[in-house]
């Protein structure tokens, strides 16, 4: 899995992670960096679920329960009113990183 940096980009921070996306569960990576946030699927075959979030795009952040127990949600609500949900450990800290990038 290779993410292709701009100019200037460092990752902050990587993480596994599961998108929810339509009926789907796509397994793949957020990658945080110091200009944005990717999520890069691990199979080719979903690559059409890649993810490239600006911070100018993100209205807001939300945790959720998976499974209605288990506290690994983060929900990017987008400007456009799309939602993005994920499945990620530490969640908290992701939370509170990509507030402050906002």
């Amino acid at each position: 899995m290779v993410v292709d940096l701009k100019a200037n980009e460092l990752v902050l921070k990587a993480s596994d992670s599961n998108y929810f996306a339509e009926e789907s569960n796509i397994d793949g990576k957020l990658i945080l960096t110091n200009q944005r946030v990717y999520f890069k699927t691990k199979e080719d075959q979903h690559s059409g679920y890649n993810l490239e979030i600006l911070p100018n795009q993100i209205k807001e952040i939300l945790y959720f329960n998976t499974l209605r127990i288990f506290p690994n949600g983060l929900n990017i609500i987008l400007k456009e009113g799309k939602q993005l949900k994920f499945k990620i450990g530490k969640r908290n800290t992701w939370g509170k990183v990509l507030n402050r990038i906002y």
